[in-house]
């Protein structure tokens, strides 16, 4: 079994070059997420990836942030067009050192169900939110799908597969919830493995 950032290294590559398999539903989700912005903001992104997002938000902020464990997808993102406008690091969310309620908005697209312990980063986000602040994510939801609850573990042996935690819409609701913040908005596509996108707003 090899860690998430080789994984990620060796995925890198592939990963930049697949298209977004679905352009409206993340056009939408783009929109939905700039109801929220406002000029003074510092945003906070982890598992960026290779950067697309957070250079289409970065132009709408203040300053944009963007973290991820993988060096070569911190790479690719650096050499994209616009990338100065961004600060990107090879960072772990997790043990990262973050002040508290020091950013405006966290966001997390497609990592939260490849995380150890969803919950505690979940914590994590609240507690470097200001009071206010929106923490924005899109995640695949997988308790349900059982050929894949049982081939994950000779994947991730053999080194094909990320960690991936199993766990349904209602129960990443409940994480977000019991972290203490409020649902804004909860959307999921119709059809396949379209993830649930949810804004969640710490309390004032």
């Amino acid at each position: 079994m090899i860690d998430s950032a080789t994984f990620w290294n060796k995925a890198a590559e592939k990963y930049a070059r697949d298209p977004i398999k679905n352009m409206a539903n993340y056009e939408y989700k783009l929109a939905k997420t700039r109801e929220h912005f406002r000029p003074d903001m510092r945003v906070l992104e982890f598992a960026c990836g290779t950067g697309s997002t957070a250079l289409l938000h970065a132009p709408h902020v203040a300053s944009y942030h963007a973290v991820d464990i993988s060096s070569e997808m911190i790479r690719i993102a650096r050499a994209k067009e616009g990338a100065e406008q961004v600060e990107f690091e090879v960072a772990d969310f997790d043990t990262m050192p973050l002040a508290p309620e020091s950013v405006d908005m966290v966001q997390a697209h497609s990592i939260l169900h490849l995380l150890t312990d969803p919950a505690t980063t979940i914590h994590k986000v609240f507690a470097t939110l200001k009071p206010g602040g929106v923490f924005v994510s899109s995640t695949a939801c997988l308790r349900r799908i059982w050929p894949l609850r049982l081939i994950a573990p000779i994947g991730q042996m053999l080194g094909k597969f990320p960690h991936i935690a199993f766990f349904s819409e209602d129960d990443l609701r409940k994480m977000m919830v019991e972290a203490g913040f409020e649902i804004v908005e909860d959307w999921q596509p119709k059809g396949g493995i379209t993830g649930l996108f949810l804004i969640v707003r710490k309390p004032e």
